[in-house]
């Protein structure tokens, strides 16, 4: 994620990008957008899941 602690023009920038799938930094509004839709009643079924923000490091 692109924040004060790990700025996506940082010095581990160039190390970290070539690992994610989309091939840049996530921002904190993507994390917020997806707790907002799990909290909300779109998600009203969802039980028991892991829901990943990761921009494709885990894929």
């Amino acid at each position: 994620m692109d924040t004060d602690l790990n700025p996506a023009d940082g010095a581990l920038a160039p190390a970290i990008l070539p690992s994610l799938s989309i091939a840049r930094y996530g921002r904190p509004r993507e994390v917020a957008k997806a707790v907002a839709f799990l909290a909300g009643p779109g998600a009203g079924y969802i039980t028991g899941s892991g829901i990943l923000v990761d921009g494709g490091v885990s894929a």
